[in-house]
């Protein structure tokens, strides 16, 4: 079902929105990850966080991830724990679309015929290649780096720029040059990812992974606040700020679009303005959906009756709520808490 949603809170409501009848479409993205011994768990758990997530976001999955043992089956982790691959690396295809490898703070930098031959059968057949943390390593010794700026971990630098004088390695947290991804640790996994999936999924898609993934940077009670970047970015006039503060504030009694104006002494026109540029849509849209977004999170979290729903997200009686829900989310209130809300919660 096609989001109603016009502004930028479409992002916090993407993975809570019916599914319809999956229909063909295009085949998933083929993402393998190859685990070297002492692999980075944070790092490689980061980057699979954001693909698992993506494919949340649609009717059919976007990407099929397929774990590798470098050294066999089972491979254990810079943690201690042990993860039974999908296949070993003789068994890799030679026509992924992505292939990366997971290195870490112990990996052994030395490189096997047998990785060198898949990584170089895939980059003849068109597929992207990266590391993580300094997995980057291994594509630059299969000589498939050259020419290509990259990042690694801070303790691998000086080895990656000895041993291969035509890679440009960088001291940023990740990169992504044309058909090669790297990243410098466990913490900058996630963004390089996220940057890999904007180029396929575009921005939409990027904005609800964070909105599922990144919800805690926002503060203690990141559930009732809008997309993150609205909050942190500095482009943000004050007075549309201090607008979005006042709608936060007064869900249950919505004010007027003159009221808020007035609030943050600019006029309504101005307002309006701000809105449309920065947010996606009018300030009173975006105040429909900011009351129907609460609305979508009491019906999932809460035992409340519709009517008390209705009631604390400021609307004047509970069919015109009724209605208004099912536009956006395709289906009305009682129907949504019954495939979307807790186990615990009254039908």
């Amino acid at each position: 079902m096609p989001s109603a949603f016009e502004s930028v809170l479409k992002n916090k409501n993407m993975a809570y929105r019916p599914q319809g009848a999956a229909s063909p479409g295009q085949a998933p993205v083929r993402v393998a990850f190859v685990l070297m011994d002492n692999f980075s768990m944070m790092s490689f758990t980061g980057a699979v966080d954001a693909l698992v997530t993506a494919n949340l976001m649609s009717d059919m999955p976007l990407y099929e991830v397929l774990t590798v043992g470098a050294s066999g089956g089972q491979v254990t982790s810079d943690l201690g724990i042990v993860i039974s691959a999908d296949v070993e690396l003789a068994q890799l295809p030679d026509n992924l679309d992505v292939l990366i490898v997971a290195g870490g703070f112990r990996v052994k930098l030395q490189g096997t015929p047998l990785l060198r031959r898949k990584l170089r059968a895939n980059a003849t057949s068109g597929a992207l290649l990266g590391g993580l943390w300094n997995g980057v390593f291994f594509v630059a010794d299969a000589n498939l780096l050259d020419g290509f700026e990259c990042a690694v971990h801070p303790e691998s630098r000086a080895t990656m720029a000895e041993m291969f004088p035509l890679v440009k390695v960088s001291s940023r947290a990740y990169v992504v040059d044309r058909e090669r991804v790297s990243c410098a640790g466990a913490n900058s996994s996630l963004r390089m990812m996220l940057q890999l999936i904007r180029r396929t999924g575009g921005e939409a898609l990027v904005g609800a992974i964070e909105e599922i993934l990144r919800c805690d940077e926002s503060g203690d009670d990141a559930s009732d606040l809008p997309p993150i970047f609205v909050e942190t970015d500095p482009t943000l006039p004050q007075s549309l700020k201090l607008a979005l503060e006042l709608m936060w504030q007064n869900v249950e009694e919505p004010l007027t679009i003159d009221e808020l104006a007035a609030c943050v002494k600019v006029s309504k026109r101005q307002l309006e303005r701000r809105f449309c540029r920065f947010l996606g849509a009018t300030p009173t849209r975006y105040y429909l959906e900011l009351r129907l977004t609460r609305a979508r999170q009491l019906i999932q979290q809460t035992n409340r009756s519709v009517t008390e729903i209705a009631v604390a997200t400021g609307f004047v009686s509970s069919p015109h709520f009724q209605r208004r829900f099912r536009d956006f989310f395709g289906v009305p209130p009682g129907s949504y808490r019954s495939a979307f809300g807790r186990k615990h919660v009254s039908q």
